[in-house]
């Protein structure tokens, strides 16, 4: 099945597996969508933790940004930063949420592939994701969606928005 991941910015090693076996869910690509962003939460809060870093605080607005993102990806069938024309800030300022910094991860796997930790682990192996996940946002939103895309039927498009309100 095929997996892809981008990486977007407006500015500028895995963890183990026995820190992330602590996450519910991260293997289940079949669980609700709920189920399976709490679980790459979880997966990216513990990568932080095992750095000495802040958890992401994951505020509502950011998520149904993500959210946003991953629906135009399908919908317009664009695997793109830029889908459906909008820069990649679209969604998360029309939710509203005022920022001085935001960065975007966006991946989607078909099959056996599309479950939370493989995502993650292709992040965490790709510098640019990573220095998102492990940079100096403070918030997170999360959100994967399911349908076809690049004809792949049942892909998962994951969205990471990442933000901070001050610098």
């Amino acid at each position: 099945m095929p997996l892809a991941l981008a990486l977007g910015l407006l500015l500028a090693p895995a963890p183990s597996p026995a820190g992330a076996a602590a996450c519910p869910g991260q293997n289940a690509a079949a669980a609700a969508a709920a189920v399976q962003e709490k679980a790459m939460l979880c997966l990216v809060n513990r990568a932080r933790k095992t750095r000495a870093l802040a958890p992401f605080a994951a505020p509502h607005s950011l998520a149904r940004a993500a959210d946003g993102k991953s629906a135009d990806i399908l919908r317009c069938d664009e695997f793109s930063h830029e889908a459906c024309g909008r820069e990649f800030t679209y969604w998360i300022d029309r939710v509203g949420y005022h920022y001085c910094a935001a960065a975007e991860n966006i991946a989607y796997a078909g099959g056996s592939s599309a479950t939370p930790r493989t995502i993650f682990g292709l992040w965490m192996d790709s510098s640019g994701h990573r220095r998102n996940i492990l940079g100096s946002y403070r918030d997170i939103g999360i959100g994967m969606r399911v349908g076809g895309l690049d004809d792949t039927a049942g892909a998962h498009v994951w969205t990471q928005e990442f933000g901070s309100r001050d610098c």
